[in-house]
């Protein structure tokens, strides 16, 4: 039998066992950062920031990841998820999934090199959201600005001890008027959802009763500029969704529809093996998809495109894909040096920056698109991947006093793209590891699906890619608008 001061006793152990766990609590909601460990502050969460995040050694580093974007992106499978083969969320990872690792939603608006300082600007509120929903309009109204003393609004500045700077790049309209108001981008989920609504919006309105043939036409033009993998596996997608589930749906518009390919380029899959471009063209061809190579897009206007070789053309849609810009973090770092071509800062070997006189940046960092090795490697995924990975390599090991891992060696593991009907090409000529060679069709689309549900970064994603794709073959996508 427990007495009265048998239980005061016990509560009172009970309330000194909880102070640390309130402390800790408390200091994860704090703004400032523990001083036990060197503090890691990570700018971005694509393919190279949240690679870092996941595998860098938390035991040792103080992370904290400052993006815009609560989520990676598994981009490779947002034109499937843009049509709605895909439920967009299977493309998705939350960043939050690392309690360890402190994550603020916020921009990065300036970095202080010499005070190791980064000011920072809350990725929320009215005018934040809808620079997140489109960043390529540069101008937001004032007025739609969070007020200053509104909680979770105001900027603030952030210490580091190492800094990686993985943001990323935006989508390059090379300042063809009137692409950012009119054109639709392919590199977040949002881009997805709003083309995957536009899509159908199109066929809503081309199905009312006051259009004409010719503007009927015009709304179920689908044009899609640039002839890289971006491009053509949209074009893909959209064509399998066109001959399947839109043309079930809109049987008396299906002879209206129409999608064109076109580039600055002679050719399309200007980075593949000659044949295999001319097997993704050959497909397309017989698909009915037009590939139109040297054009040169003047001006998009509401609904049409000015091309130089040919004139006004009408759209319903237009998904731009044509290149990268930098992203204004980027532009705005005046202290280091950057290539003359595409603007990313200079790196060496070891990722890390370079000032303008030349010197080292011993701990600041900077991967992916963002990036400029002297090897000049393409701004993809995988090299933004396989950079992340030696980088925590690099910070492990002098975290843990153990020898430099050496300089970043790129392994090519080739390239495919899907071109449509259950077809796929690959170009594995290049690749430093395992067999070489070409494959093309339905072999080639079980190593395209194989490979993707493979990289998927969790299993959760994977059952659900396993779900969709299976629900999809076997009852069709959704064509609801919400």
């Amino acid at each position: 039998m427990f007495t009265r001061a048998s239980k005061v006793h016990r509560l009172t152990l009970r309330a000194q066992d909880a102070a640390p766990t309130a402390a800790r609590s408390l200091r994860q909601f704090s703004s400032s950062l523990r001083r036990d460990k060197p503090r890691l502050v990570v700018l971005g969460s694509g393919w190279g920031a949240y690679e870092v995040m996941r595998k860098v050694d938390k035991r040792r580093y103080d992370v904290t990841v400052i993006s815009p974007n609560t989520y990676f992106a598994f981009t490779p499978l947002l034109s499937a998820a843009s049509v709605g083969t895909l439920d967009y969320n299977s493309a998705l990872e939350p960043v939050r999934r690392y309690p360890e690792v402190r994550y603020l939603q916020a921009w990065a608006d300036k970095i202080d090199f010499d005070r190791k300082r980064v000011t920072c600007m809350p990725a929320t509120g009215s005018a934040a959201r809808k620079k997140i929903i489109n960043p390529n309009i540069e101008n937001v109204d004032d007025s739609l600005k969070p007020a200053a003393s509104f909680p979770g609004s105001k900027p603030f500045d952030l210490s580091y001890d190492k800094l990686v700077i993985a943001v990323g790049c935006y989508s390059a309209t090379f300042g063809t008027p009137g692409v950012a108001e009119y054109g639709y981008f392919l590199k977040d989920v949002r881009d997805a959802a709003k083309i995957r609504n536009r899509i159908l919006e199109c066929f809503e309105l081309a199905s009312q009763p006051t259009v004409t043939d010719e503007e009927r036409v015009g709304l179920l033009h689908f044009a899609i500029v640039g002839g890289g993998p971006t491009g053509v596996e949209f074009a893909a997608e959209l064509h399998d969704t066109l001959i399947t589930d839109l043309q079930r749906a809109y049987p008396e518009l299906a002879p209206h529809c129409r999608i064109t390919l076109y580039d600055v380029a002679p050719q399309i899959l200007g980075s593949f093996d000659k044949n295999l471009a001319e097997y993704a063209v050959s497909k397309f061809d017989r698909a009915g998809i037009n590939i139109k190579g040297s054009r040169h897009v003047t001006k998009v206007g509401e609904g049409y495109l000015d091309i130089k070789e040919e004139g006004k053309v009408p759209f319903g849609l237009l998904v731009w894909n044509t290149g990268l810009a930098p992203n204004p973090l980027i532009e705005s770092i005046t202290e280091l040096q950057k290539d003359e071509k595409t603007h990313s800062l200079r790196i060496t070997d070891h990722f890390r920056t370079i000032a303008n006189d030349g010197k080292e940046m011993k701990d600041v960092y900077c991967i992916g698109d963002a990036s400029a090795l002297p090897d000049k490697l393409p701004a993809t995924a995988q090299v933004a991947s396989q950079e992340a990975q030696w980088l925590v390599k690099i910070l492990n090991a002098e975290a843990k006093g153990r020898a430099d891992p050496g300089s970043f060696v790129f392994h090519n593991q080739g390239m495919m793209a899907y071109t449509g009907g259950w077809s796929a090409i690959v170009d594995r000529t290049k690749v430093n590891e395992g067999p070489k060679g070409e494959l093309t069709g339905r072999a080639a689309w079980l190593l395209w699906r194989s490979a993707y549900l493979y990289k998927s970064l969790s299993w959760r994603n994977r059952i659900s890619l396993l779900y969709h794709w299976f629900a999809t073959w076997l009852g069709g996508r959704r064509l609801s608008r919400y």
